[in-house]
């Protein structure tokens, strides 16, 4: 998708927000207000979009992970717009993809579709790492420091929570910090345990158990409570794998 699409779809959406505004319709700010609330981990674009397309949105999914949750798009049902990224992958040495590092070489369309759009099996809850990280949060990262790992954060990895490259994490910002907390260590078992030879030897399945394992005994280790995160977690990337 071209720059060009991208600004004319999002500037149209502004464009509802802000006429909704201009005519006295309080509740357009409040819908865009709360959309932020339910989906922080898109982009303030996108954000926009799904909130400017369906203002009541609770839960938005990709018609194939509605298929792995055992529930279906009910016929008939129009997506919702949302721009994804289209990620690349860059290395000094084109034959080394162990060590490169991940870009955003541009946009596409996609489309997403609200709970209320589909039929199926009753919607398990999603876990949520929940609790009060304290200073475990800060020990984590200067433990990260002390491994030469550098941490940062960027919209652009939406919709994943973190992303690690080689001696760098990316966060998503605005996670609460008993979420990033649990990213944070999920990113870690990665850098500690996926870098080296093992790599190649393990398939994304057992790295993305064992790096989910270790964020879930950190987080019980210092008190927080992870519900069903880490199994939602593992059985996605299982699906996925």
């Amino acid at each position: 998708m071209k720059s060009e699409q991208i600004k004319e779809i999002t500037e149209r959406a502004t464009e509802r927000l802000t006429t909704a505004l201009n005519a006295g319709h309080s509740e357009a700010l409040t819908n865009y207000l709360k959309a932020i609330g339910r989906f922080h981990r898109y982009s303030l674009h996108n954000v926009m979009l799904i909130a400017s397309q369906m203002p009541n949105a609770n839960y938005v999914a990709g018609f194939r992970t509605w298929n792995e949750l055992g529930r279906f798009v009910k016929k008939g049902e129009k997506g919702i717009l949302i721009l994804a990224p289209v990620v690349r992958r860059k290395s000094e040495n084109e034959e080394d993809q162990k060590e490169s590092s991940i870009s955003v070489a541009g946009f596409r369309a996609a489309y997403v579709f609200d709970v209320s759009q589909t039929d199926g099996k009753e919607l398990p809850q999603i876990g949520a790492v929940q609790g009060d990280p304290s200073r475990c949060a800060e020990q984590l990262r200067n433990f990260a420091s002390a491994q030469s790992i550098s941490i940062d954060y960027s919209i652009k990895i939406a919709p994943a929570r973190g992303m690690s490259s080689g001696g760098k994490i990316t966060l998503l910002p605005g996670q609460s910090p008993a979420e990033e907390f649990s990213t944070l260590a999920h990113e870690m078992a990665h850098e500690l345990l996926h870098r080296g030879d093992r790599r190649s030897a393990t398939s994304r399945r057992i790295r993305e158990t064992e790096a989910e394992a270790t964020a879930f005994v950190v987080c019980h280790a210092i008190g927080l409570e992870t519900g069903s995160a880490a199994s939602d977690y593992i059985g996605t990337a299982m699906h996925k794998s």
